[in-house]
């Protein structure tokens, strides 16, 4: 008796289903360095978990070097057809966040065509592109945010030191002072006996 037939449906139990994705992504990224061995060529793999968790395969030099390529392959057979592709605000307004990742949860990839899949990839490449740069753009402000806190501080550094190198130095002149004071003193007075001394 062989195998029975898996019916392609969306796995109702939680557990059943974690296990599937499991063993099903592990066997995927082995499938996908075979081919790559086998065949000499460059595969590029991304795939997210119900939670969000990403994982990926690169034969190449990097994941984004691939999607770099790929979006190059894309622009150019987009210009050699002469049709526009679906300007940015639009994929942004379909593919944000908390949608994306529901729409991507609930996704069965061996569902889909061809076509589907390479618009699907298209569109993950195309936010993969705008979360690196946005979180460069962040990093950077961050960055700049710190150096200014930093410069702020040394500012406050240096009036706190002449502060208190104002006020040690008046400090030492009031000593000063006093000392002075408890001596001079015997001086007015001595002055005052020469005076009655002559008077007599």
């Amino acid at each position: 008796m062989g195998r029975r037939k898996l019916q392609i449906k969306r796995i109702e139990d939680r557990h059943n289903r974690q296990v599937t994705f499991s063993k099903r992504r592990s066997g995927l990224m082995k499938k996908a360095h075979e081919l790559s061995v086998l065949c000499d060529v460059e595969i590029a793999l991304v795939v997210f978990s119900g939670h969000g968790r990403q994982y990926e395969f690169c034969s190449g030099e990097s994941l984004g070097n691939a999607l770099d390529r790929y979006q190059t392959y894309v622009n150019e057979e987009t210009s050699a057809k002469g049709t526009d592709d679906k300007p940015k605000d639009d994929l942004n307004a379909l593919w944000t966040g908390p949608e994306l990742l529901e729409m991507i949860s609930e996704l069965d990839v061996d569902l889909l065509t061809t076509k589907e899949l390479e618009l699907l990839e298209t569109h993950l490449a195309s936010l993969l592109g705008q979360t690196r740069q946005r979180k460069t753009e962040l990093t950077t402000e961050a960055v700049a945010t710190l150096h200014e806190k930093e410069k702020q501080l040394r500012e406050e550094k240096i009036l706190l030191e002449n502060q208190i190198a104002a006020e040690t130095g008046c400090q030492e002149n009031e000593r000063a002072n006093k000392e002075l004071e408890l001596v001079l003193p015997s001086e007015p007075q001595a002055n005052d006996d020469r005076v009655l001394q002559l008077l007599k």
